[in-house]
């Protein structure tokens, strides 16, 4: 049974990028992954793939012989895949029991309005996929209420529309105090705690303030479903990358029988997660929000992190880390390190 990424969020949230560096720390720790680009707009891609939409359709042709713009090009792009699902079953049976990161569109409306993307996400689900998805936002939207309350609103009617198992990130976290200081502590946005707090910071706005009303509303809204919470992610960042991973894997269902090769009982997995996988917000905000530190070669830390937690689960342990990691193809891009 293969498990697989759903990658989307809107543009400029970095999917491109949290792609490739997933790539790198997926094979790093002897997990053979694949990338799917679903993006037909995307023709510059840093990272190998074997499956590209743009073997079926093309926004650029798209455009120029249906006489469309950019968004009405990708929305006629989705919904001609899902009426070519074939095209794209067929693709994926080379790939086997590997690991699929789907990269996706960055038009939002795919996944709050237009429904074709949910029929492609079920048609996966019918031909045995456990899919997960991967909802990436910028984390200094978290710098300005208004902006934060509308990242919410977009994160719950994704979750809502797509019905799948889903993971919100709020991506290049060492960038959170570019546009500004954070009103309030780390945690707040994270967890999303009483949005009430908000409200002060709203009022401040004199276009807002009219309507106070609507923002209540709103928060209210979001907090009666009491869905959404983010990771947070500095693709960079070993530790932070190891975090979203756990997190996605509990949440797709791989840490309760996935495709490791020393994967023990299911008790003895989620035991395991449920010690060893807890997100220390805390610790992000040290590092990024009041200063930190840089890290090292994702790769190196990926293997050296799959071979720790082998020597757990077997109770040995050994010299060296295994494997060289994969071999890097011709026009593949390494993720850029803070130290490099």
């Amino acid at each position: 049974m293969p498990f697989a990424q759903v990658v989307i969020g809107p543009p400029g949230s970095g999917k491109t990028t949290y792609c490739n560096g997933m790539y790198q720390f997926l094979n790093g720790m002897e997990r053979k992954t694949t990338i799917v680009n679903l993006d037909p707009a995307n023709e510059t891609l840093p990272y190998p793939t074997d499956i590209s939409i743009l073997e079926l359709i093309s926004l650029e042709d798209t455009m120029e012989n249906l006489q469309l713009g950019p968004n009405g090009g990708i929305i006629y792009c989705m919904e001609y895949l899902a009426e070519n699902m074939d095209w794209l079953e067929e693709k994926l049976k080379a790939c086997g029991d590997d690991y699929i990161v789907f990269d996706c569109p960055g038009q939002v409306e795919l996944y709050t309005h237009n429904d074709a993307m949910k029929r492609i996400l079920n048609r996966l689900e019918k031909i045995g996929y456990r899919l997960c998805c991967v909802h990436l936002v910028d984390a200094h939207y978290c710098t300005d209420a208004a902006k934060y309350i509308s990242v919410l609103l977009l994160s719950l009617k994704t979750m809502l529309q797509l019905e799948l198992p889903h993971v919100n990130v709020l991506s290049k976290i060492d960038l959170v105090e570019t546009y500004g200081r954070l009103p309030m502590s780390l945690d707040f946005y994270t967890n999303v705690q009483d949005l009430s707090y908000l409200q002060y910071h709203l009022s401040q706005d004199p276009f807002l303030k009219r309507f106070q009303q609507l923002n209540e509303a709103l928060c209210d809204l979001i907090e009666d479903f009491g869905l959404v919470g983010f990771e947070t992610l500095c693709i960079q960042d070993k530790e932070s990358v190891t975090r979203v991973v756990r997190a996605i894997d509990k949440a797709g269902g791989y840490v309760f029988g996935g495709l490791e090769a020393a994967n023990e009982s299911i008790f003895m997995t989620a035991m395991r997660t449920a010690s060893e996988w807890e997100n220390v917000v805390q610790d992000v905000q040290e590092r990024y929000v009041e200063g930190g530190d840089p890290h090292e070669d994702l790769e190196r830390f990926a293997r050296e992190y799959k071979m720790d937690k082998d020597e757990d689960l077997s109770g040995e342990g050994s010299g060296q880390p295994g494997g060289s990691g994969p071999e890097r193809r011709h026009g593949e891009k390494k993720v850029s390190f803070a130290d490099e």
